[in-house]
């Protein structure tokens, strides 16, 4: 299959340089200018695509090298991107940093060269000025083809932009344009947190940020000219990612402050599939939804509101006898830590033993492929699935269902797993892992007719 899907990647010298900055301003001006735009974050990355969507008003969707072929990144950029104006990609990390310390696989460059897309490069300009051409000239060599066609300054003044675009012109000709800058903005800084950028609905006061970044790219970038860069990429070609259409069935998405890590498109795989999901909310409900055949505990930031999740009672008890029950769940990272005896001194619903405890550092970070050691809810014994790890809290019994290997070849136990349950640290994503998706799909069927 083949379809026209135009595209931009804005890539980054290394975290920090303003990536999701300048992503945030640039979709805020094409939405102001009243265009159908689309979003996509490089990795596995659950914040940013949130920035994305309050932009957008719409989903962002995620393009991982590590997860998916290359097959099924083009599918699902003309999925998500097919038929609107313009598709903005914001990269991970550095161009070229990709799982491992000494390998592209997973970059942004390799999404970018399985996918065709051309590239913009954002380049901090504070504490330098020729040296700048330099950097540019790093990321337009290291590779035969970076995929590099302009670069965009930032934290840079008027006066510093004139004089390097036209050394950038000067050097480079027509390899890699500049196509403006956007100066320092210190009233539009996106706060932290140790797992990246707080979520987009803390920040304070996050319109009239993104308004003010959408009037200064429409100032300083050339927006115009982005739009003519992402009309050059070439038609998306794939061969379509098929899921099995099964009997429909009701599964419970935990979704709220606390419990807001999902890939949309995972989450669309299991309605593709025939599910109805139904979220509920298990900081503010009395009990799970009523009639459901399934549940999904996904991640987020539970323990940030540990004495909340704690103190509704009512509804710990419930996840708690639906799960002794045999109702089929899968709990990643927070909602695994939901499922314990508690995060610090909080009570959570008592499912699993041990209790979670902040570990001070990111625990266990990076991506991992999961070795099953016996037949479980997601896969038999010897089969794998991708995913990733990125917490702070860890759990005094993690589970050792499953063996953990990360790309350097450093692994360990992990995940409880049992025929109606996974529950552990790592996250996945369905169309990564669909015989997974298909085989927790299956067991909530069997689940609907478990009393027929």
């Amino acid at each position: 299959m083949e379809r026209r899907v135009n595209r931009l990647l804005l890539a980054g010298t290394g975290s920090g340089c303003g990536k999701t900055t300048a992503v945030c301003a640039v979709l805020q001006a094409l939405v102001n200018r009243g265009l159908d735009v689309g979003a996509f974050k490089c990795g596995p990355d659950y914040i940013d695509p949130m920035f994305h969507s309050r932009v957008i008003g719409a989903k962002s969707a995620n393009l991982d090298g590590f997860f998916f072929s290359p097959n099924t990144l083009r599918h699902l950029l003309a999925k998500n991107g097919g038929g609107r104006d313009v598709s903005v990609i914001e990269g991970a990390m550095g161009f070229y940093d990709g799982a491992g310390l000494a390998s592209t696989r997973a970059s942004a460059w390799e999404t970018a060269r399985s996918t065709d897309t051309p590239v913009v490069l954002v380049v901090p300009t504070r504490g330098a000025a020729l040296s700048v051409l330099a950097v540019i000239q790093g990321f337009l060599d290291f590779q035969g083809d970076s995929g590099v066609r302009g670069v965009l300054l930032n934290r840079c003044t008027a006066s510093t932009y004139r004089a390097l675009a036209g050394a950038i012109r000067e050097r480079f000709g027509g390899r890699a344009e500049p196509v403006g800058f956007l100066p320092e903005l210190p009233a539009c800084t996106l706060e932290s947190r140790h797992l990246g950028l707080v979520t987009a609905g803390e920040v304070e006061g996050l319109r009239e940020k993104l308004d003010i970044l959408a009037r200064q790219a429409e100032e300083t970038v050339e927006l115009d000219r982005l739009l003519e860069l992402a009309a050059s990429a070439p038609p998306v070609a794939w061969e379509p990612v098929v899921l099995p259409r099964l009997e429909p069935v009701r599964i419970a998405v935990a979704r709220d402050r606390a419990f807001c890590f999902y890939y949309e498109d995972s989450l669309e795989a299991l309605a593709e599939m025939g599910a109805e999901l139904v979220p509920f909310s298990p900081l503010e409900d009395a009990a799970l939804p009523a009639h459901v055949q399934g549940l999904y505990l996904g991640g987020g930031y539970p323990e940030l509101y540990a004495r909340q999740l704690s103190g509704n009672v009512s509804m710990r008890r419930s996840v708690r006898a639906a799960l002794e029950g045999g109702l089929p769940c899968i709990a990643e990272c927070g909602g695994f830590m939901y499922l314990t005896e508690g995060i610090g001194e909080a009570d959570m619903a008592g499912v699993l033993p041990g209790r979670c405890f902040d570990a001070g550092r990111l625990t266990r970070f990076g991506y991992v492929t999961l070795r099953a050691k016996k037949d479980s809810l997601l896969c038999r014994a010897g089969e794998t699935i991708r995913g990733h790890e990125f917490h702070h809290w860890d759990a005094r019994c993690p589970g050792g269902d499953f063996w953990a290997e990360k790309p350097s070849g450093r692994g360990w136990d992990c995940a409880v797993a049992t025929d109606r349950l996974y529950a552990g640290y790592p996250h996945f994503h369905f169309y990564a892992n669909p015989a997974s998706a298909a085989r927790f799909y299956e067991t909530c069927v069997k689940e609907k007719h478990r009393y027929d």
